[in-house]
C-alpha cells in the first residue's frame, strides 16, 4: 500500500497555530495547488483526534472517499451525519493492514502526530508540502523529533502566483 502526505505548513514548518487554527491556511477557493488532483488519486483519508476536530468545524465534512480516524479514546468521537466515517484506536501497522485487506491500495495520512507515527513506522512514500507565504513563530510543526534520519529525494518543485510553493518528496528506506 502507498501512503502519502499532502499538508500546508507555513514557511516556518508549522501546520497549525498552538490554539490549532489553521487560519494562515488560503480558502478552499483559492488558487489550485494540486489537491484536488491528488485527492482523485487515494482510497481513503487517515487523520488523527486534532484534524478530525478541526474538520468537523468546517462548514461542511470535506471528504468524498472514507475517512479514518486515530484516536485513543474512539468511544469518545461521533462520525459527522451522512459521513464515510471510521473512529478506531489503532497503531500505523494495523491501520496499513487492515485497509489492504479491504482492497485499498493509496492512503492519504494527514495531521501532525499521525504524519510522524506513520512516518517513524516507515509506512510513508511520498511528502508533498504545500509552503504557505506566512511565519508564524509557534504552534504545530510538521514533523517532530526523529529516531533516525529519514532520507527525501526530491520529485518536483511547482510555485504559484498567490506565493504558495509545493514540493513533492520520495520517502527513502
Amino acid at each position: 500500500m502507498q501512503a502519502s502526505v499532502f499538508i500546508g505548513a507555513t514557511v516556518d514548518g508549522f501546520i497549525a497555530r498552538a490554539n490549532g487554527a489553521i487560519d494562515f491556511l488560503p480558502p478552499n477557493g483559492g488558487e489550485p495547488h494540486g489537491y484536488l488532483e491528488f485527492m482523485d488519486t487515494v482510497d481513503a483519508i487517515v487523520i488523527g483526534r486534532k484534524t478530525f476536530e478541526t474538520v468537523l468545524s468546517f462548514p461542511e465534512w470535506p471528504y468524498a472517499k472514507p475517512a479514518i480516524v486515530l484516536t485513543s479514546n474512539p468511544h469518545r468521537l461521533t462520525p459527522p451525519a451522512g459521513a464515510d466515517c471510521e473512529i478506531i484506536n489503532a497503531t500505523p501497522l494495523e491501520v496499513v493492514a487492515s485497509l489492504s485487506q479491504r482492497g485499498m491500495a493509496h492512503i492519504y495520512v494527514d495531521g501532525g502526530v499521525t504524519v510522524q507515527r506513520f512516518l517513524a513506522a516507515g509506512l510513508i512514500q511520498r511528502i508533498i508540502v504545500t509552503r504557505v507565504p506566512v511565519l508564524i513563530g509557534e504552534g504545530t510543526p510538521l514533523f517532530g523529533p526523529l529516531a533516525h534520519d529519514i532520507r527525501l529525494e526530491h520529485v518536483e518543485t511547482r510555485s504559484y502566483r498567490s506565493g504558495l510553493v509545493r514540493t513533492e518528496y520520495r520517502v527513502h528506506s
